[in-house]
Order: C-alpha cells, then structure tokens, then sequence
C-alpha cells in the first residue's frame, strides 16, 4: 500500500503543478497579448503598474486558485459548476490585484480599458482551455485510459442504474471492476463478483480500488457504519448512493454526481472557501515566523552544527494528506547514528546532544516545519504527523487511526495543547491522542486553529512530556 501512495502521490503532484503553472502562464501572456493589442508600443511601454498588475495575478494565481478547488478531480461532476469556481478564483486574484495597485498608490495608473480586456479575455481563456482538456480527457477515457477502479458494493435497482450510468457515461472515466452481492444474480461479464466483505477487503487492497460507492437499499442502511469501519485504513473514495426513491429525506444537502443525489462519506473537512482561507493562513503566518524568526533558526542552525558532526536540518518521511508522503524538517538534535527502525527518544536517552535536549524540551527542534507549511505538506494546525511504521501498526489497533490523514497533519495541534505530546509509550497514550485529533477534525473552525495557536504560543512550547 506504501508503494501505491508514493506512485500515486508523484503523479498526482506533478499533474497538480502543471495545471496551476498553466494558468498562471496564460494569465501572463493573456496580459501581455491585450497590452500589445492597446498599447501603442506594447505593455513595455504602458505605465509599469500595468505590468506590475500581470504578473502579480500571474503568481497569485498559484496560490489562489488551488483553493477554489479548480484542480480537484472533476469526474461525473457538473462542469457548470467548474466554470463558475474558475471565473470566482479568477476574480478573487483580479480583485486582489487591484487592491496591491492601490495600496501602493498607483491604481490611477492602471488603463481601465486593458485591464477590463484583459480580465475578460483571461476568463474566456481559462475556461476554453479546461474545456478542451475535459474534450482530450473524454477521448482518452472512452478508451478505458486512466480510468479510476470502482467496486459497486450492492447490486440492487440502484446498484444496476449505477452500472448503467457508468457504461454509458464513459468520458466520466470510471471502470466498475467488482460488484459486491450476496446473490451473486445477474452480474455482468468481465466484472468480478464479490461474496463477502472480507473479499471486497482484500479485493481493493490488490487492485488498486480507488473509490467504493454503496448502493444498499436503505433497509440495509444500518450496515453502513460497518462497511466505512471496514475500508477506514484504504484511504479510499467512499460514496454513499442513497436510495432517495424509497424514503423523503429533509434537511440533508446532497451533491450531484452523473445526474443521481449522492452523499460524500469519509471527505475531507476543509475545503473550498475555508479551505482556501486556511491554507492562506498558514502560509502567510509561516512566512511570517521565518521571517521574525530567521535570527534564532541561524543561532540554533550554528549551536547544533557545534554540538557534534553532522547536518544542521533532519528529515524523514511522513505521510500528509490522503497519505501523500513527504519529508519533514526539523533540527537535528541527535547524534548521526545508524537508524535500524523507529525508536522513540527517552528521558536520558544517550543518543540526544545537551543542545538537542535543550531543542526538544521547549519544542524550538519544530521550527523548521514551517518551511513544510510554506511548502503546502503542512498545516500550522493538525494532527502531528507520526513515522511510517506506526502507522502500520496502529492503525490495525486504534480504531479510525488512518482518518487523522485526511487533513494536512500539523506543527500543533488539540492533543498538544491538552498535554498528549511527547513519547506514546504505550496504546493508551496514542489511543487517547487520536481521539483529540477526531475531535479537531470533526469540529474544526478557524476561531479553533486561532485558540490553538495562542495556547501554544503561551504554554505549550514546554512540558514534563517533552524529552
């Protein structure tokens, strides 16, 4: 599972900034080409706020629109929908560009006419340009190329209409390859039958099963809880199909998938606007941090260089987001030794230099984590990231282990600011830190990363668990 995290990570991170370098490219050139259309000598030769204003949305762009949700995987979903995100994530960037003209005086610059054209010439290429890849992506898909593997877990009414929609809606790019069904009556050729959960278990662990969607009757409803247990550490897509036609259901919101009401079970919490304004947050607070900062990182940077041989910074793979690896930074507060496996530092432990204790206890050894923030790997709030081989062993002994992935993990976070930091030392100990981190995930809001932060800041940096 490890490998198929890592290889679908890669792709997914190079397609992911493609895509956003893409659009920024065409917003630049957008820009340049209205310039030389209006401008008597070109954009070179206009007021340079002008220019100033092109690249500003140029860059902001890379920041802006990943957070409207323009990258995420549009399959089965209404490109309607995409259209207006995209002309929202473009007008926020437009919008805020006009604001930094302002703000340093020279809005009176910026030519009305350019910048209006430019504007709407930028829109209508953002949106041509998507809708001739999603006419490529299509084409592609109706060959059965980069397909995403689905499992159908009953096989109803619904369950056929589902069947049905996908074979007949091929450009979405879904391939059913397995059908759970106590019966087992009336599947279709080619498609593999699947008796039992523990088949369907051990089913999409070996294929590469990207999404589940449920498709019981609503009679079965009860077993839902028991299947989503079941798949809790596949980190997987599980979508709930409900059978509207059999009950009236009030008060719930639904999205629109390949024309039939479906509710996103196991998603992650934040996103959209709060998604965009977290991720905002953490960015710019991290930025400021190294910046206020940058004295002390260097006079620590210096101290452990002096404490003993070896690299200043030290990293090593953890998983982030939808079990995304990536490396953390921290400062190295241990003697270069030979790693045999995961073995959590101790009080006393001999392995730690004086400057590393000194690090550890008032947590100053994180600091570096904030250029995983800056990166977009981490959260300033999170669940903390654990080493790769504790995930493996509990998440078979914790349940709900793995969800804590579904959000970026973080520098701090509601465990660690009620005093679940340090050593897990025993099943209890991560037990009970792995429900503070539900807790945060289920309940978060950015008044609570605000109060985490300013109790983190005041008294967590220190602590009798911290060695």
């Amino acid at each position: 599972m490890a490998s198929n995290w890592n290889v679908a990570a890669e792709r997914h991170s190079a397609l992911h900034y493609l895509y956003r370098l893409s659009d920024a490219l065409l917003i630049a050139v957008a820009g340049i080409a209205m310039g030389a259309l209006y401008f008597p000598g070109g954009i070179r030769e206009a007021a340079p706020v002008n220019g100033f204003l092109t690249m500003l949305c140029a860059i902001g762009a890379l920041v802006v629109f990943p957070g409207f949700g323009v990258y995420e995987s549009w399959r089965g979903r209404s490109l309607a929908v995409l259209a207006l995100r995209i002309c929202s994530a473009w007008a926020t960037v437009f919008v805020a560009g006009l604001l930094g003209a302002f703000l340093i005086h020279q809005i009176a610059a910026v030519s009305r006419v350019w910048s209006m054209g430019w504007f709407i010439s930028t829109a209508l290429a953002l949106l041509v340009s998507r809708a001739i890849m999603f006419r490529m992506l299509g084409n592609v898909r109706e060959q059965g190329i980069n397909a995403k593997r689905v499992v159908i877990f009953g096989y109803g009414p619904l369950g056929r209409e589902m069947f049905l929609r996908v074979q007949r809606i091929r450009t979405a790019g879904y391939r059913v390859v397995g059908i759970y069904d106590e019966h087992s009556q009336g599947i279709p050729n080619g498609v593999t039958t699947l008796r039992t959960v523990e088949e369907v278990n051990a089913f999409v662990s070996s294929q590469g099963v990207r999404e589940i969607w449920l498709t019981l009757p609503m009679a079965a409803c009860r077993d839902l809880s028991e299947v989503v247990r079941r798949f809790r550490n596949d980190l997987i897509d599980i979508r709930w199909v409900p059978d509207v036609s059999s009950v009236e259901l009030l008060g719930h919101r639904f999205s629109d998938f390949m024309g039939l009401p479906v509710i996103d079970l196991n998603a992650p919490p934040v996103s959209g606007i709060t998604g965009l304004l977290k991720a905002s947050f953490d960015r710019a607070f991290a930025a400021g941090v190294l910046l206020a900062l940058s004295p002390v990182l260097l006079a620590i940077a210096v101290m452990v260089k002096w404490s003993s041989p070896g690299p200043v910074l030290f990293r090593q793979q953890r998983l982030g987001i939808d079990g995304q690896p990536f490396h953390v930074y921290k400062f190295r507060t241990m003697r270069v030794h030979a790693d045999t496996g995961v073995t959590q530092a101790t009080r006393g432990d001999p392995r730690v230099t004086r400057i590393g204790a000194f690090l550890r206890r008032t947590s100053l050894d994180e600091l570096p984590q904030f250029l995983n923030v800056l990166r977009g790997e981490m959260s300033v709030v999170g669940p903390r990231p654990h080493a790769m081989e504790h995930n493996e062993i509990y998440k078979e002994l914790i349940d709900r282990y793995m969800l804590r992935h579904r959000v970026k993990p973080g520098i701090t976070g509601w465990a660690q600011i009620n005093g679940l930091r340090g050593q897990t030392d025993t099943i209890d100990k991560m037990r009970k830190r792995i429900e503070f981190d539900i807790y945060y995930i289920q309940h978060w809001s950015f008044q609570l990363d605000l109060r985490i932060i300013v109790r983190t800041a005041l008294h967590g940096w220190t602590g009798a668990s911290a060695h």
